[in-house]
């Protein structure tokens, strides 16, 4: 473990099936203070923190007044609507069920956001999330209408731009797979080779495999981790190619994954027992992890509870901070976040008493 201690001031944002919550932490991520709820009763799938403006973003799914993404300039303390929120052109025979992630763009892009929805396709706003429109390439994909949705949806929930250069992004797809542009979205690429897919015919198709989650170091972004419906996955040369590191887990089936800012061979899961029982394996819960890339992992659960534990976690769950030793942050269904301050050597409990979480988002600020 570094031995390098982080005292930064840091943020939390946890997503939950009615509203979400903001917690701070001024000491070193050792005690957190929590908002108020906002947005309450709505279903808050994701939220992210756009250092360049000191921006909070949310994308909230009222089922009254439909999905829309929320701006706040003022540390969270209120909130303003996006003035034209994601929606599909008039006469696509489409329209946005949920906002699914929101991600601020590159450094020298400093008004541009992108949202991923269902049903999936991206799209980017270049005024700070105030207006969006929809990238044309995806709607019009050539292999669309073979897309079919996994089991929360058609749903695009991880975006990646490359730090090095702003027109690479990888995005995700279940259960369409991995995809790649190097022209700022103007064409589309399939990336899911040597990537399994259980549910076709075809053990390795070009695309319909059920990836649940994406993350990539940011330091090394060639190196980017996958949690598939159907195992681990890794690659060393920017998505062109990928490695199974299921090894010795205890399971294939997950949905979050994250990695050490600090150590592109580090990076964490969390297995789940089947896709027919969405549970920790064996009613044990635990954080796995790797210091080698994949080779083996191992358990990491000291602080975390010792009876047994029902948890699910959803794909947006985890979290892993940029703070040297890494802090990881784990929210549950059941409303439990745990985190540890030393790359899960030890878990401490914030609070047991959120509604089901269904996304946990962390930046310094």
């Amino acid at each position: 473990m570094a031995s390098k201690k982080s005292e930064s001031d840091v943020v939390l944002m946890v997503g939950t099936a009615k509203g979400a919550f903001i917690f701070k932490s001024n000491d070193g991520r050792r005690t957190w203070k929590v908002s108020e709820q906002n947005f309450k009763g709505s279903p808050s799938f994701h939220l992210s923190y756009d250092r360049r403006n000191k921006m909070f973003l949310a994308g909230v799914n009222n089922m009254q007044w439909g999905p829309t993404i929320l701006r706040s300039l003022d540390g969270g303390n209120t909130w303003k609507r996006a003035k034209n929120p994601p929606k599909y052109p008039r006469g696509s025979g489409l329209s946005v069920t949920n906002i699914w992630h929101i991600e601020p763009g590159s450094e020298d892009e400093p008004g541009v956001v992108y949202a991923g929805v269902d049903p999936a396709v991206l799209f980017k706003s270049e005024d700070k999330g105030d207006s969006w429109t929809i990238n044309e390439a995806l709607l019009n994909h050539e292999t669309r209408k073979k897309w079919t949705p996994g089991g929360g949806g058609l749903c695009l929930h991880t975006i990646m731009v490359d730090p090095n250069n702003s027109r690479k992004m990888h995005i995700a797809i279940s259960a369409v797979g991995t995809m790649f542009t190097e022209d700022g979205g103007e064409t589309w690429k399939f990336q899911n080779k040597h990537v399994r897919s259980g549910a076709l015919p075809e053990k390795y198709p070009t695309f319909g495999q059920c990836v649940h989650k994406l993350v990539r170091h940011p330091e090394r972004p060639n190196v980017i981790y996958q949690q598939n419906h159907f195992g681990q996955y890794r690659s060393d040369n920017n998505g062109e190619d990928w490695v199974d590191i299921q090894n010795n887990l205890p399971s294939r089936f997950g949905f979050p994954i994250a990695v050490d800012a600090n150590d592109p061979k580090r990076a964490y899961t969390c297995p789940l027992e089947a896709d027919s029982n969405r549970v920790s394996p064996n009613g044990r819960f635990a954080i796995w992890g790797t210091d080698n890339s994949g080779k083996d992992w191992q358990e990491l659960n000291k602080g975390l509870p010792s009876a047994p534990s029902y948890f699910t976690i959803l794909r947006e769950g985890m979290v892993a901070d940029k703070e040297d030793p890494c802090g990881i942050y784990v929210g549950t269904t059941t409303g439990h976040l745990f985190y540890s301050r030393n790359q899960g050597e030890n878990w401490s409990k914030i609070t047991d008493q959120l509604p089901p979480i269904m996304s946990v988002s962390v930046s310094a600020v």
